[in-house]
């Protein structure tokens, strides 16, 4: 794995860590920038474990030792903005609560830049492009982003329809044909009736995309999949940032189709837009 990932592993593997280990760990994710001007007296000291430990810890993640490890954490965090794990705690205020939110999701939107795979979207453009009619598929918290994908692939001049109810996917499901693309958004890909609707298209002949996570029980059963690997913990608190990244990655595969139809295919995309004029106000005059 890259060095500036180095943040994401340590969150990725905290939950494995010895109990002391997981100190240090906290100490650095809850600051990373304060760590690196830690000696390992310091880190030691604000962990409450032995320097020793410390030490352990770093060797752990495949460097060298203490300053090897701040040499890459720096790394890390010049590499981009860290994902780091700042939970809203009860007694929050109103400003620390937004700062973290909106952190969390600048921060998962600046990993999910660095991690998108173009050739994935190329290949993904390119299904969707060719298409003979799209469904976006979604249930609960990733419903919106279905139905945003269809408000921005309707204008191609295609089929564009988005389900979250469940019969409603099957039906479409069962009747898709060969040249039908189906797009099935969730975080966890472990949504069991979204697993087997999605199995239901792909047995019926349509192309499944999967806008989830790698190694999911969606993921198996999806032709192609555009994969959402950051971390959130759906278990415990409502999902956040996932969305935001699910409604980034459809922009990017809309922007996509929009430059395979070519420059002629601007006037289209212009009428649509001029057609909602008369529905709106116009600008408040500047004084």
């Amino acid at each position: 794995m890259a060095v500036h990932d180095l943040i994401a592993r340590i969150r990725a593997r905290v939950d494995d860590l010895n109990r002391s280990e997981r100190k240090v760990a906290d100490v650095i994710l809850n600051d990373p920038d304060a760590a690196i001007g830690m000696s390992i007296a310091t880190l030691a000291q604000a962990a409450t474990v032995s320097e020793p430990t410390v030490n352990r810890f770093c060797r752990n993640f495949e460097t060298k030792g203490y300053p090897d490890f701040k040499i890459q954490l720096a790394q890390s965090l010049a590499g981009g903005t860290p994902y780091v794990s700042r939970s809203v705690e009860r007694d929050d205020n109103a400003a620390a609560y937004t700062d973290k939110i909106i952190g969390a999701t600048i921060a998962a939107l600046d990993e999910a830049r660095r991690s998108v795979d173009p050739k994935r979207i190329e290949r993904i453009v390119d299904h969707l492009s060719q298409a003979r009619q799209i469904s976006f598929f979604a249930l609960g918290a990733s419903a919106p982003a279905a139905f945003d994908a269809q408000n921005k692939f309707f204008r191609f001049n295609l089929p564009v329809t988005a389900y979250s109810d469940v019969l409603m996917q099957r039906m479409t499901a069962a009747a898709a044909h060969t040249g039908d693309v189906i797009v099935a958004i969730s975080y966890t890909g472990r949504t069991r009736d979204l697993v087997e609707v999605t199995q239901v298209a792909r047995e019926s002949g349509a192309l499944t995309i999967g806008i989830t996570r790698e190694g999911s029980p969606l993921a198996d059963v999806c032709s192609e999949i555009l994969p959402v690997d950051l971390p959130e913990d759906t278990e415990v608190y409502m999902p956040m940032t996932s969305r935001m990244i699910h409604m980034a990655l459809i922009d990017v595969l809309a922007t996509g189709v929009t430059l395979r139809r070519g420059e002629s295919f601007l006037p289209h995309l212009k009428k649509i837009k001029d057609s909602l004029r008369p529905t709106k106000f116009p600008p408040a005059e500047e004084h």
